[in-house]
């Protein structure tokens, strides 16, 4: 029966090509979109993985995310060394600065400032220069994209040319010289990311009366990291967090705060419903068509049940090969953006959501077919 069951599907062409279309679709589009989703969000807490040597953030009660930047006093950083349980504390600057390019024009680019002793903060990856240099006069680091890309030299044949180790920039009237290009996670507005020295970067930003931004602490060996926080929290008035708590937190702003997740959700629902109605339709059609098969079977003492396992085999062999193409498309459009500004992160977890969404569609058709099948007669048979 096996047999005969995908006989019939195959037989009919245009309806299977049909069925494997719309299921492909349904299934591109809920692999394709959640991934650009999970990638844009993973790019909003891609600074806290970039520094993933602390065991603390310490940051200002108020803030929600990470780019939710709340200055504290210098003094905070002091205090937090002298806690109980802390091994070691370095300061850290984020803040937004304009750098002059060499058309005239300004970009808004991220400006990181780094302990200069220990170097704790600086980009996970150095693509040419030595970190060492950063301490040298004007000295910066800049990230991949933004020396391949924004901050590139504009030539007036339209084409540009990349930062390199020695070029020069201008931050806020200031001069800054290039000693290294980095590879670090792309953020999420996409802008230029520059790491100098954390004295170096409150010069380059407008004078403020509170310029530290984060303080990053280490916990000492066989300290409990909740119960240090705590202490830090109660002693100082500050929040202090782990890496993870921290990426939560900037995880959950976005998904709360802003429209992201109703717009990727509303593709993705879209997408369900397109590939439901017709696959659906589709499959429906095929069944009605071959009524007279199933009657003949049924008139040849087929049972119900045997006639329904062959609608349920030509629904998963559709359904399968659908989601193959549907989840290899998707994979094939991630690899030709590998090397664009398009957020795209396909995990596990996406697969087995668009397989089981998948499922749902096959089985939504299955037992629309299903109900039809089991109702005819089959003296229809004998009808012309």
């Amino acid at each position: 029966m096996n047999s005969i069951a995908l006989k019939m599907l195959i037989g009919d062409t245009t309806k299977y090509v049909s069925l494997i279309i719309g299921i492909t679709f349904a299934a591109l589009i809920m692999t394709q979109q959640p991934s650009i989703f999970w990638g844009l969000m993973t790019r909003t807490y891609g600074f806290i993985d970039d520094i993933g040597y602390p065991d603390l953030w310490v940051v200002d009660p108020e803030a929600r995310y990470i780019d939710d930047v709340k200055p504290m006093s210098d003094t905070m950083l002091q205090r937090v060394r002298s806690i109980e349980g802390v091994r070691w504390a370095t300061p850290l600057f984020k803040g937004s600065t304009e750098v002059l390019l060499s058309d005239g024009s300004f970009e808004n680019s991220t400006l990181v400032g780094i302990d200069s002793t220990t170097m704790i903060g600086a980009p996970p990856k150095l693509l040419s220069g030595q970190l060492t240099d950063l301490r040298m006069a004007d000295a910066v680091i800049v990230n991949e994209e933004g020396a391949k890309e924004r901050l590139a030299r504009q030539m007036p044949d339209g084409n540009k040319i990349p930062l390199q180790v020695g070029d020069t920039l201008e931050i806020n009237e200031k001069r800054a010289v290039v000693v290294g290009v980095a590879q670090t996670s792309r953020s999420f507005q996409s802008r230029p990311v520059l790491y100098t020295t954390y004295e170096r970067a409150v010069n380059y930003v407008p004078q403020q009366r509170r310029l530290l931004t984060f303080v990053l602490a280490k916990v000492k060996d066989g300290e409990n990291i909740d119960l240090v926080a705590k202490r830090i929290s109660d002693q100082t008035g500050m929040k202090a967090v782990t890496s993870q708590q921290f990426k939560d937190m900037t995880f959950n702003h976005y998904m709360k705060r802003t429209g992201i997740p109703i717009n990727f959700g509303v593709a993705v629902l879209l997408g369900f419903v397109i590939g439901a109605v017709v696959t659906g339709q589709t499959f429906y059609a095929f069944t009605h068509e071959n009524l007279k098969q199933y009657a003949a079977l049924k008139a040849m003492g087929a049972r119900a049940g045997t006639l329904m396992r062959m609608i349920v085999l030509q629904a998963i062999s559709v359904g399968v090969m659908g989601w193959c193409l549907g989840v290899g498309c998707a994979a094939l459009f991630g690899y030709s953006m590998r090397k664009s500004i398009l957020a795209f992160k396909m995990s596990p977890e996406l697969f087995l959501f668009s397989g089981f969404v998948t499922l749902i569609i096959v089985s939504i058709a299955a037992l629309i077919s299903i109900v039809k099948v089991i109702r005819v007669e089959p003296a229809l048979v004998f009808k012309g």
